[in-house]
């Protein structure tokens, strides 16, 4: 996940993965547009062949429906393209192209009713192109054109303003995608101009009309025609792209809350024996023998943490076992470990799914050699549970996180619990205890994220709330639960640059006491990086002494978490 690459992202030639989605969303990777001309052979081929067929199939189904009503005949009624949306697709069936045509068009803007602020622009570029994606598998019914337009505004910097809130996660993302596509629509011949019919976009991190961002970067805005309004809101794209980077953020994470659990091991003085692969080999959890393993490595040959009980034990410090915190972390972090790989198997699926309805079968040899169908198909691809359970999973699981990274800091700073540390991680004068309150405040920081981060984690694809006149009458909250998702991870990645802070202030005091003591090869790299921190600018990371704002601490830490600096240092040892 950290190699990023300036060649291009060859759209419809591969399968997305959830690497080429954050290097597209936060490095600017850029896309390759669908080639001009003719399909060539392969797999590529086969897809823009899909993508051509498809609108032509549309296109062909509109030459019937206004022959039909030349002619006196009942026209054809296929559902997205001379229907209305939700219960509005029994109202009336639409008998010439225009009707048809304005469809589209009006979708964007009665579906653009998002509120609240707008989304991070990772998110807006990630979701462009999974939308991009999605219709370059040759299912929607799209012309080249459409799709290539998404991939201009990704390569040259438009990012439409999209709303975080109104989604319910089916009929998929409506109202965010909506704000994402008026950006790209050209207004519909005769159209009344009307305030936010453009969209609005950040052009060079100014937010200025959709129309003129899109001029701005020298991109034609394009007319819709039959069926592309639904194509371009009707899916998961913004779920997905959601997911995608909370789970990459929450992968950073666990690694980090790993080396935190390795640095507090050292600081608490724990025992090495709950980390042995004998113990986690009898269990059979491949998360759990991988964290345990990990730490393990992290800790050889440190003289800190304790491992035969029989020689180590000190009755003065209690039994030679240590509290869940630390004697459960293997099992607590291997779970969360093994949820992130469920997660990331559902996003990567969803990534180069097709979501939108209804897909159109244009007489191909079907997908995944099925037989051959000649149809719109109507179905229910746009409903993000999937999604949605998955991140909820998360939710749950990143809490936990957090809630036994908290469980450290406290052991770290109670000196009841922290096996001859000082009150607070600080060391007063004597005659002056009390004085200092150390790093007492930080744990009261951590608490209340871990606190905040169970309500959150509430699961959201629980809930459903009918919609379209009962119509749409179980939905996901899949973009709840995303935007949830990406709040709880935000704080477990406080939480743990809380520990490390803890962790290397408390390394640092028995350091100082025991000068002949030794970390761990892992730990000690880690401790190196830490002092080579920067609070301020030419300001490094040092234990503190006396009282200090701790807020430029905890920043800094909290980039490191979000960089995922310490877990390069490891891979470099």
């Amino acid at each position: 996940m950290h190699h990023i690459t300036d060649h291009p992202l060859a759209l419809g030639r591969q399968e997305l993965t959830l690497a080429d989605v954050i290097q597209v969303a936060r490095q600017r990777r850029p896309v390759e547009p669908l080639p001009a001309g003719s399909p060539a052979n392969g797999a590529s081929g086969a897809r823009l062949a899909r993508v051509l067929r498809s609108a032509v199939w549309v296109e062909q189904a509109l030459g019937e429906i206004e022959a039909a009503a030349s002619e006196g005949r009942e026209p054809l009624v296929i559902y997205g393209v001379n229907t209305g949306f939700g219960d509005n697709a029994g109202r009336a069936v639409f008998r010439d192209r225009e009707l048809a045509e304005r469809l589209s068009r009006n979708l964007l803007l009665s579906h653009a009713t998002g509120v609240g602020a707008h989304l991070p622009p990772d998110v807006v570029r990630a979701a462009l192109l999974i939308r991009a994606n999605t219709l370059a598998q040759g299912y929607s019914g799209v012309r080249r054109e459409v799709i290539n337009t998404l991939v201009a505004m990704l390569n040259r910097g438009v990012i439409p303003a999209m709303p975080g809130q109104g989604s319910l996660g089916a009929s998929g993302d409506l109202a965010p995608l909506a704000h994402l596509a008026l950006v790209l629509s050209a207004p519909a011949p005769g159209e009344d101009p009307h305030p936010g019919a453009n969209g609005q976009a950040y052009w060079q991190g100014e937010l200025v009309d959709g129309a003129e961002a899109m001029a701005a970067a020298g991109i034609p805005r394009v007319t819709l025609g039959a069926k592309e309004g639904v194509a371009l809101i009707n899916g998961t794209a913004v779920s997905a792209a959601l997911g995608v980077l909370a789970w990459h953020d929450a992968f950073r994470a666990l690694a980090a809350a790993e080396i935190a659990l390795a640095l507090s091991l050292e600081a608490l003085r724990g025992y090495r024996d709950a980390y042995l692969p004998h113990l986690h080999a009898v269990r059979g959890h491949p998360g759990q023998a991988r964290v345990a393993a990990f730490v393990l490595d992290l800790l050889a040959g440190s003289d800190l943490v304790r491992g035969d009980a029989d020689r180590d034990l000190d009755p003065a410090e209690g039994p030679p076992q240590d509290p869940y915190c630390l004697r459960a972390a293997p099992v607590v972090l291997g779970a969360v470990l093994d949820t992130l790989d469920y997660v990331r198997g559902v996003l990567e699926r969803e990534i180069n799914a097709v979501t939108d309805n209804p897909l159109i079968f244009a007489d191909d040899d079907g997908p995944l050699h099925l037989p051959r169908l000649n149809k719109a198909v109507s179905g229910g691809n746009f409903h993000g549970a999937p999604v949605g359970y998955a991140m909820d999973f998360m939710k749950i699981a990143l809490a936990d996180l957090a809630s036994i990274s908290e469980r450290r800091t406290f052991m770290l700073t109670d000196a009841r619990l922290s096996r001859g540390l000082p009150p607070f991680l600080i060391t007063d004068p004597p005659g002056e205890e009390g004085v200092n309150s150390g790093l007492m405040l930080a744990q009261y920081t951590a608490a209340a994220l871990v606190s905040e981060n169970k309500g959150l984690a509430h699961p959201a694809s629980v809930d459903s709330i009918p919609s379209s006149a009962n119509r749409e009458d179980h939905v996901s909250m899949s973009t709840i639960a995303a935007r949830q998702a990406a709040q709880i991870v935000a704080h477990t990645q406080t939480v743990i640059a809380i520990e490390l802070l803890c962790a290397f202030q408390a390394v640092e005091l028995r350091l100082a006491a025991s000068p002949d003591r030794r970390l761990g090869r892992g730990t000690a790299a880690v401790l190196d990086a830490l002092r080579g921190v920067e609070i301020a600018p030419g300001v490094p990371l040092r234990p503190i002494t006396r009282d200090v704002p701790l807020g430029p601490y905890i920043d800094a830490l909290v980039e490191v978490v979000r960089q995922g600096t310490l877990l390069d240092i490891i891979h470099a040892l």
